[in-house]
């Protein structure tokens, strides 16, 4: 946690020539002293929601494999805590995780108690959800719409691919948990994840055990502007189980970053060819 007012998101250049853009939306722990404000838990308690709740080192993991490629990605990285707001929902009643008080902006922890107080529509109650969602939520949007736009001007095409992980053990907030927790789990958006991406990214992490689809988590994360328009923006997620880099939760790195990071350095690879 930070009481200095932090960037909200960093976009960090590739070459000129690339289409791939590495989307880092869950890998920060940093909370605005004023967002911590409308927190309830304490200080201990709130750290261990991080542990839970972070996608830790997938920045890392990305900067690697940035640095190992060909042809270097762009990266979109959130420098905030998905607790100060949900990059990757829908800012509206379009939301799944809105059941479990997981919206844009998070009312539930990931063991669904009380994050911030909420009213019968899960807004929180002192008014700052939309305060939020207009502060933090919409200009992280524009500014990732504005990243894409700029890679279909320079190359005609963006492949968007986001980078996280979850937990080798179900959480009380998944709403889909009961299925398998491969080590790595590709999530796919049917007008936008085309069977090569999927079959690139399957090859790519074939060697950690391997690989599934849409479960425990589904979906790839497209700007609405573009959003079930546009088939020159391609999208595919990336879930790797946490027990296959790291300390559970969050605990130390270990090697399966490298690793990683070679493997979605192959990935980009492939990506950028095609």
């Amino acid at each position: 946690m930070n009481d200095a007012a932090p960037p909200t998101h960093r976009l960090l250049p590739g070459a000129p020539g690339s289409p791939v853009l590495l989307h880092v939306p869950h890998g920060s722990r940093v909370i605005p002293a004023a967002v911590r404000d409308g927190i309830v838990l304490d200080d201990a308690a709130l750290e261990r929601e991080l542990d839970h709740i972070t996608d830790a080192y997938t920045d890392r993991i990305a900067e690697r494999a940035a640095g190992r490629s060909a042809v270097r990605p762009w990266r979109f990285v959130n420098r905030l805590s998905r607790l100060v707001v949900d990059p990757e929902r829908f800012p509206d009643e379009r939301e799944e995780m809105l059941a479990v008080g997981m919206g844009a902006v998070y009312t539930r922890t990931t063991h669904r108690e009380v994050l911030r107080p909420a009213d019968h529509d899960g807004q929180p109650l002192d008014g700052s959800g939309r305060s939020l969602v207009d502060g933090y939520f919409r200009p992280y949007a524009a500014a990732m719409t504005d990243a894409v736009t700029d890679r279909l001007a320079a190359v005609g095409r963006a492949v968007v691919v986001d980078v996280h992980s979850y937990p080798s053990e179900r959480l009380p907030y998944e709403l889909h948990g009961d299925g398998p927790r491969p080590p790595v789990c590709l999530g796919t958006d049917p007008f936008h994840t085309p069977a090569a991406l999927l079959a690139a990214a399957r090859e790519a992490f074939d060697g950690f055990g391997g690989t599934g689809v849409d479960s425990p988590f589904g979906g790839a994360y497209v700007p609405l502007e573009y959003y079930g328009r546009d088939p020159r923006v391609t999208a595919l997620m990336i879930e790797i189980r946490r027990d296959v880099y790291m300390a559970e939760p969050g605990g130390a790195a270990g090697p399966g970053v490298e690793r990683l990071a070679e493997a979605l350095a192959r990935l980009v690879d492939t990506l950028t060819d095609v």
